[in-house]
């Protein structure tokens, strides 16, 4: 299985960085797209080719949708026992694939070429008088946007926004700037609407 996050309906860059450092051999795989309720525009069928490239036989695909890492008010307490329903059912039908030994074909997935541009987001992180400099924030960023010897700072070129550090946080003394992020979210608010599906792709 081969997850990842959708950032602007992309795959993030480091994912397809470290993603084309394995050699798939022929290996089945199942490329599942995370989002945060609004779309994932060009990332499965992104997510998939390079899975594809690298090797593996994309037999299957999923889109998940789960709690929005930066503004948490859309799709909160996603995945849901709904969710977890229906993504077992989606498990069930790929073990279904390879059982009927069909797993050599792979899955039409949406998504559009050229790729929808990425420049990443204007929103990082930063530590607040709150921290305690126990460094989990820095341990735990998947990109070393945070110095060990002072983890209440950002690194805002190498930071993607991902929001580990704040959900790591014991002391949640990292944060974002509230009242941009606030704006952000009342204008992009009716692209959240309603309850966006899981999907499956075999």
């Amino acid at each position: 299985i081969i997850a990842v996050p959708s950032f602007g309906g992309r795959v993030p860059a480091v994912a397809v960085e470290r993603l084309k450092m394995i050699k798939g051999q022929g290996a089945k795989a199942v490329a599942v797209v995370v989002y945060g309720n609004r779309a994932y525009d060009d990332t499965l069928l992104e997510l998939k080719e390079d899975v594809e490239e690298t090797g593996f036989k994309c037999m299957a695909a999923v889109t998940a949708v789960a709690e929005h890492s930066i503004m948490r008010q859309f799709a909160a307490g996603r995945p849901d026992k709904e969710d977890e329903k229906e993504l077992k059912e989606f498990a069930e039908k790929i073990k279904e694939k390879l059982a009927e030994g069909k797993a050599e074909k792979s899955p039409v997935v949406p998504g559009n070429k050229p790729f929808v541009v990425y420049n990443g987001v204007p929103f990082k992180p930063k530590g607040s008088s709150e921290c305690i400099k126990c460094g989990l924030c820095a341990a735990k960023c998947p990109v070393n946007a945070i110095p060990v010897n002072n983890p209440s700072e950002t690194n805002v070129d190498m930071c993607i926004s991902c929001m580990r550090c704040v959900s790591v946080c014991p002391k949640n003394a990292r944060a974002l700037n509230a009242e941009m992020l606030g704006a952000v979210a009342k204008k992009m608010e009716k692209a959240f609407e309603g309850r966006k599906k899981n999907e499956l792709f075999i």
